[in-house]
């Protein structure tokens, strides 16, 4: 009835990089659970096998291990497989997000650019330079104001200070 009405089926949202490794990652430890049983079959048939004497029941259980040994073999080798997957999509989403980090940086660089642009057009050098000539004379003259002021009275020239502790 829906498309007889002409409502779309909802599309579901395509996987992230982050579901893939998430999933990839939860593959490789099911295989890890695999193993291990693996693990603890063989050595329960080690054990077997330690305990028999030579001959066609001990064969049978050796042939046995072979054939879990084989399985897990297998599953080791998807699980390297597997956790090469997840390792190289981490390494494309690490960079992905880097080159995210970078477009950012750079419109903070686009930005701040035409900011200062904008100001540097407010200023003049030139009024610039003659502000920097003024306050030099002012503050000259302020010294000269400081000299006069700090003059001595009544005392002659040439005592210095050996003459006044003495």
């Amino acid at each position: 009835q829906h498309r007889f009405l002409g409502t779309s089926k909802q599309k579901t949202p395509k996987p992230t990089v982050d579901d893939a490794i998430r999933s990839t990652d939860q593959r490789a430890d099911s295989i890890e659970v695999k193993i291990k049983r693996l693990d603890a079959e063989l050595i329960k048939y080690k054990e077997q096998m330690a305990k028999m004497r030579d001959g066609p029941a001990k064969d049978s259980v050796k042939q046995k291990a072979m054939r879990i040994l084989k399985q897990k073999k297998l599953y080791e080798g998807q699980k390297d497989q597997l956790t090469a997957q997840a390792w190289n999509m981490e390494q494309a989403s690490m960079t992905t997000e880097n080159l995210k980090n970078t477009v950012v940086t750079v419109d903070a660089m686009k930005a701040a650019n035409k900011e200062m642009k904008a100001q540097y057009k407010k200023i003049n050098l030139d009024a610039v330079e003659k502000l920097q000539d003024e306050m030099e004379d002012l503050m000259e003259q302020a010294n000269e104001i400081q000299e006069t002021m700090g003059r001595s009275y009544g005392l002659p020239d040439g005592i210095d200070d050996e003459d006044l502790e003495a």
